[in-house]
């Protein structure tokens, strides 16, 4: 897929097919293209060129029939504050068609979802950012989509609540639901996606198993050298002319595959401290250390 704005190509010959029944993780700082190609599943943007294909539809075609089988989470809250939990709910059931005799029990499982029962009859206005962020979350579920699109889902929260936000959406994933969700929070991505497509520049630069990749490109271990008073290209340069791949991380150079330093080098470089490498190793060394 491409999309430009003019000459700005958002997203840029993007290339991925999503099984069922996982958690994708989308990866990437911002402007990578993520919130772009989100806008694109529910064709709310269209593509300039490429093809999409959603739940077996063809996007944005019959974007409609995709849409019914597809619970959308949004960056930004755009609840309605004027009415209650409950009623944001109700409302999303009758958009969503779901059956008049089936509604109240969808309610009641929204409010299970989001551990909001004894909130049910307060306006939305009085929830804080925690509670609204799952009242979004359980609004996209109440017609039981088979794909579920979080953009973003815990910007901004903090930490006690994005955990209860993972295990909201480990269940679904164990619930055979199909999750696509856009973060730029790594340990996130490494925790919860059981594929992690790495984006940059519009472009997914590589995906696979989150262990898979950081095996691959990252090694078992990083060591980090303190940079010394020549800076950071008099560590560099050995370290590189010996077919090792580095990373800077503030006042260190991060060596990757650290378990592979040979004995001679190490001599040169000095020794730093040894820790697991982690999918943040592989982001930088795939895709820079400065974004565009």
């Amino acid at each position: 897929m491409v999309k430009r704005f003019g000459e700005l190509a958002a997203v840029d010959g993007l290339d991925l097919d999503v099984p069922a029944g996982i958690v994708l993780g989308l990866l990437g700082p911002n402007g990578a293209g993520k919130s772009t190609l989100m806008r694109m599943l529910t064709a709310q943007t269209r593509a300039t060129s490429g093809q999409i294909t959603v739940l077996g539809h063809s996007v944005p075609h019959h974007s409609k029939r995709a849409r019914a089988e597809m619970g959308v989470v949004p960056q930004h809250d755009n609840l309605d504050e004027e009415l209650t939990v409950a009623e944001n709910l109700a409302v999303f059931c009758h958009l969503y068609r779901v059956p008049r005799h089936e509604r109240a029990a969808a309610v009641d499982r929204g409010l299970r979802i989001a551990h909001l029962e004894d909130r049910r009859d307060t306006r939305t206005d009085k929830l804080s950012g925690g509670m609204r962020r799952r009242l979004l979350i359980a609004r996209a579920l109440v017609h039981q989509p088979r794909l579920v699109l979080l953009d973003e889902p815990t910007v901004g929260l903090d930490p006690q609540v994005r955990q209860e936000l993972w295990g909201l959406i480990t269940d679904l994933r164990d619930e055979g639901v199909t999750v696509v969700m856009s973060t730029h929070y790594i340990e996130e991505a490494e925790r919860l996606a059981d594929v992690a497509a790495l984006m940059a520049r519009g472009r997914v630069v590589t995906h696979g198993a989150p262990g898979d990749l950081i095996a691959d490109f990252a090694g078992k271990t990083v060591e980090e050298l303190p940079i010394g008073p020549g800076g950071p290209e008099e560590l560099e340069v050995p370290v590189r002319a010996a077919g090792m791949a580095t990373r800077r991380t503030g006042a260190s150079l991060a060596v990757l595959r650290a378990e592979e330093l040979p004995e001679d080098l190490r001599e040169t470089v000095g020794h730093g401290n040894v820790r697991p490498s982690n999918l943040e190793d592989v982001f930088v060394s795939l895709t820079g250390e400065k974004v565009d």
